[in-house]
């Protein structure tokens, strides 16, 4: 059975939080992919005084139409300060 956007962005929250220990600062994107969802999520990687210099990461969460993880990866790094869009 497909799942709706929604609850593919919080299943893919929990389960990365869940797999790399992390805190989800927010989600960048979300669109089908192969009967699925790829979703794009933003970690912090390491908390920085100014929290400007905080080092952030992007991961790509592919999920299968049941709404299970079917591989994750980090696909970017980045400085929170670091506002340029993102080619990813």
């Amino acid at each position: 059975m497909a799942i709706k956007c929604n609850h593919a962005i919080k299943k893919a929250r929990t389960e990365l939080h869940d797999m790399i220990g992390l805190e989800i600062s927010s989600t960048i994107g979300a669109e089908p992919d192969d009967g699925g969802w790829r979703i794009l999520l933003e970690a912090v990687e390491k908390r920085s005084i100014p929290d400007s210099m905080d080092i952030l990461a992007i991961y790509e969460v592919k999920l299968d139409s049941d709404g299970e993880v079917k591989e994750f990866n980090r696909i970017k790094m980045r400085k929170r300060i670091d506002t340029d869009e993102m080619d990813i």
